[in-house]
């Protein structure tokens, strides 16, 4: 639902200040590794997403200890905020998510409220937003009661990228999801 403050629209649906989601950060509990652990991929359906996210899910499966990528699902509709349901079936799944790529406006937003979401349901998160979308992703934190929250961001676009560009970028981002995911601090 969106409001309008003074005749103009405001996009975010957040409103007059009094009616944004009050200050939460719940964020989950971080595991001082990956080892043993399953990987959730989540697939916004942004050109090259999937492709980044199994690389990623790769690398940590042999390179840092994940037991395995447990569940991959690709969302209905990249522009909107991941549902209960499929939220569930990640906390019954995996022991960590990694989602995006936010590499447009409507869906780093998205991607930001997936992380949240998330977070919220005691699953550590690793959203990933190219660098063109930080003032939108900080936006949606906002509206989300997590201003502090933080995602791995890398340089914009990743849509255009040829699939060798797209394994070398995931490579190069792939201890900052670490890090996101763990206790452990980003390389």
């Amino acid at each position: 639902m969106s409001h309008t403050l003074h005749g103009i629209l405001d996009p975010t649906g957040a409103g007059p200040a009094q009616e944004q989601a009050p200050p939460v950060a719940d964020r989950a509990r971080r595991p001082p590794s990956l080892t043993g652990l399953r990987v959730g991929l989540l697939d916004n359906t942004k050109h090259n997403a999937l492709l980044f996210l199994r690389a990623v899910g790769d690398l940590l499966t042999t390179e840092h200890g994940a037991q395995e990528v447990s569940i991959v699902e690709t969302k209905q509709n990249f522009s909107v905020p991941v549902d209960r349901s499929i939220v569930d079936r990640y906390r019954e799944h995996c022991d960590v998510v990694i989602t995006g790529v936010g590499d447009c406006g409507s869906c780093s937003a998205a991607a930001v409220a997936d992380g949240i979401a998330f977070e919220r349901a005691g699953l550590p998160a690793a959203v990933v937003l190219t660098d063109a979308f930080d003032i939108t992703g900080r936006a949606m934190a906002q509206v989300q009661g997590d201003a502090d929250y933080e995602w791995v961001e890398t340089e914009h676009p990743m849509a255009v990228l040829t699939e060798d560009e797209v394994r070398a970028r995931a490579r190069t981002l792939v201890s900052e999801i670490v890090g996101r995911l763990t206790m452990a601090e980003a390389a």
